[in-house]
């Protein structure tokens, strides 16, 4: 029996009212707007070279690029996960994570066939800052990017490469994952017995066009994400 509800989270302006890459600039005391600014023309810059970058994640090579200038002068993934502790949470949170997670296992029901709620993050911001939050007691898994360190020429361990991505796209990709188990090759053919978490069981809540929503799968195969309610304008 497939017993397990998964709740999938977005994080920037979902979970957290702004942008987890804020408390850089802050530190760091870089112009937000400008780096930005800078991110978004640099689809444009590189096709006229001939080369096609992925818009989601090209950010990722500007941060690195700004630590090897010394704009982020050692920035390494444990100080991100220490912007983890920085975050703003929206009202409400982390005590929802709690409260759900808890919320099934007092219904006697729901303890008699094992149904549960698991939390899970896909973003396509850094894993370690996620990593460095307080509601990572509740969620069973994350899925972000992740960057490689190396020693800069003073000694200092920074990042220096990408070493794993999640854009828009490859989101799907960590529902799947979710959906077959984790450990299970997300290219395995499974029957729905089989998988781990039924995709009727999974509720999404992210952002679209500056809305904070959340939606479902539906009971007809092949079928799009759909929209089930959408919340005040943010």
């Amino acid at each position: 029996m497939q017993n397990i509800i998964a709740v999938i989270w977005d994080f920037d302006k979902t979970i957290v009212d702004g942008y987890m890459q804020d408390p850089i600039f802050k530190e760091y005391e870089v112009d937000a707007s400008t780096f930005w600014k800078e991110v978004n023309s640099l689809p444009d810059e590189y096709k006229k070279q001939g080369v096609k970058v992925n818009p989601d994640t090209i950010y990722l090579n500007h941060f690195i690029r700004y630590t090897k200038e010394g704009k982020f002068h050692g920035l390494n993934n444990a100080k991100l996960r220490e912007y983890g502790a920085e975050q703003k949470f929206y009202p409400g949170i982390p005590e929802i994570f709690k409260t759900t997670s808890e919320l099934l296992s007092k219904d006697p029901l729901c303890k008699e066939y094992n149904i549960r709620v698991e939390h899970y993050i896909v973003s396509t911001g850094f894993a370690e800052v996620i990593r460095g939050t307080s509601i990572m007691e509740y969620v069973k898994n994350i899925w972000g990017c992740e960057l490689i360190e190396a020693e800069n020429a003073e000694g200092i361990r920074e990042i220096s490469e990408v070493g794993y991505t999640i854009d828009n796209t490859t989101k799907t990709r960590a529902l799947f994952e979710i959906n077959k188990g984790e450990g299970v090759n997300v290219n395995a053919k499974l029957s729905s017995e089989q998988r781990r978490v039924d995709f009727r069981n999974m509720i999404y809540i992210g952002k679209r066009k500056g809305r904070s929503y959340f939606c479902h799968l539906p009971q007809r195969k092949h079928q799009s994400l759909q929209t089930s309610r959408t919340t005040q304008r943010r």
